[in-house]
Order: C-alpha cells, then structure tokens, then sequence
C-alpha cells in the first residue's frame, strides 16, 4: 500500500469512529432513563447502547456521504439510530427463551435475563415505535422522502424480512435443508436491513433509480457474507454470544465445511464490492470500510 493510499484509509477509519460516536451520542439522547424504576426505558437503552458493530448506521451515514451528502444532518442521523433500534430490537426478541434462548449478547447478560422477559418484550416493542416515529419526523427530509424510507424500514422489519427470517430458522434450522433454503433464511434474516440502510441513504441523497439498484445487489451480498462470517465463527470464544448456538442447526458451515464457506463468503464481498462501486462512482468511504472489517474478521477465523 502507498503512504497516499494509506492516509486515505486511515482517514476513512478515523471518519467511521466519528460517525460512531455520532450515532452512540445521539442514541443516548434519545433513550434517556427517567428513572429507577423505568425498567423498560433501562432496558431499551441497554439493547441499544451496549457496545456492539453498529454497522447498520455506519453503513447509511457513510453511504450517504459517498452518494454525495456533504454533511451528517440531524435527519440523517436520525434515520441511522432508527436502523440501530430496529436490529436491537430484533436481537432482544431473538434471544428470548421462546427463540433462541441464549444467555449472552455483545458480551453481556441478554436483557430478558437482566430484565424479565415482560421488560424484554416491551423494550423491543419500544425501540420499534421509537424507530419508526423517529423516521417519520426526521428532519430536512420531504414529506415524501419521510414516507418512502418509514415503508423501506417496514419491509424489512415484517413478513419479508426479520420476523419471516426467524420464523424459518425457528421452524426449519434443525432439519436437513438445502443451500439455496439455508441462503434464503440468511436473506431475510440479515440482507433485508442492509437493503433498508442502504436504501434510506439512497432516499436521502436522492440517487436515480439505477445506483438504488446498485446498493440493493451491494447489500443482499453483503447480508450473505455478513451471515457466513457469524456461522464461521460460532464456536469462537471472543463473539460476545454464546457460543456454539450453531449445533444441530443446518447452517451452510455445517453442510458444506468452513473452507467451502469461506470461499463463498469471498465471492459474496467480490460482487458486493462490484455494485458497490458502480454505484458510488465519486466516493470510496463505504467500499474502504466493507473490505476493512470483513479482512480484520476474516483473519481471525484463518
């Protein structure tokens, strides 16, 4: 690598911690405890602020920058702490005992374990309605723009997304199933909230039709490659969960070896690369990020 080249991605990770603590600041405000016995408003605050990847939000605020937003404007900022509540959400009901019953998540104790599960439940319905309202009243945005990124949010929370992607690992991941049915529940499970940041940022920065396109190619590779790597590393010890959740489940690790997923993983970053760039064309912020994270994981699973 040059010295140019590596300033540029020192530059590019110094810009992602600051867009993080942008994001952590702003959840923090909006998910305030009023008091000791708000047990929800702690719960949710926890599900949120726990220290974890927020790589949802990273990825609309550093897309939204390469589609040509000069600015992180408190609208957009907004939009990316909507995505973080939705995905807490979403790990808080999953982890509940009529789930997938774990104990431990981002390190720490799950939050119907630190709770009860009635404060869990509760909390995640919260974080929901927090999410959405904060979508429709994000600031600098059109009324239509508002509308359009409330219905990309909503398409990836409901029957063809999260809540489909855990009915079919709940229902189906203990039987044989093949890799096209295993990649489909990692669709739903994962690829459609990379879709919705992706695509919010895309709405934000008014992109045509045909980068919108782009970034959708972009994120369902994306949310397979994002799979593969947590079934890689489901026995690894450093995950922050419980570790070998995995076993007995028909994940791809299981039916094809990791070797053979690691390739596909691979070739799932090459052609999400591909889309990458040719829908931002001027800006190289979310491609440099991408390659950086997944490499940094990658070398610790080899």
């Amino acid at each position: 690598m040059t010295v140019c080249a590596e300033q540029h991605v020192n530059f590019i990770h110094s810009d992602a911690a600051s867009l993080l603590n942008d994001i952590e600041q702003r959840l923090d405000q909006l998910l305030p405890v009023v008091s000791e016995r708000d047990l929800v408003g702690a719960a949710m605050r926890e599900g949120a602020l726990a220290p974890g990847k927020r790589i949802r939000p990273l990825l609309l605020l550093l897309a939204a920058r390469d589609l040509g937003c000069t600015a992180t404007s408190a609208g957009l900022l907004d939009l990316a702490c909507a995505v973080e509540m939705v995905h807490a959400a979403s790990l808080i009901l999953d982890d509940m005992p009529c789930m997938d019953d774990a104990q431990l998540r981002r390190g720490r104790p799950t939050i119907h374990c630190q709770y009860g599960e009635h404060v869990a439940i509760l909390a995640a319905v919260a974080l929901l309605s927090k999410a959405f309202g904060l979508v429709a009243l994000a600031e600098g945005l059109t009324a239509t723009a508002r509308a359009d990124a409330v219905a990309e949010l909503s398409h990836a929370v409901g029957m063809q997304g999260l809540v489909q992607g855990q009915f079919k690992d709940l229902s189906e991941g203990d039987k044989p199933r093949s890799a096209d049915a295993i990649l489909m529940t990692n669709h739903y499970k994962t690829s459609t909230l990379f879709c919705a940041s992706l695509q919010m940022a895309s709405i934000v920065a008014e992109a045509p039709g045909e980068t919108r396109e782009q970034l959708h190619r972009f994120s369902l590779n994306l949310g397979q490659a994002f799979q593969l790597l947590d079934d890689l590393t489901d026995g690894m010890a450093d995950t922050g969960k419980d570790a070998h959740q995995d076993d007995g489940k028909s994940t791809l690790v299981n039916l094809l070896g990791p070797q053979a997923v690691e390739a596909q993983l691979r070739d799932h970053l090459r052609c999400a690369s591909e889309h990458l760039l040719s829908a931002c064309q001027d800006g190289y912020a979310t491609h440099h990020f991408v390659q950086a994270w997944f490499e940094k994981k990658l070398a610790a699973v080899s």
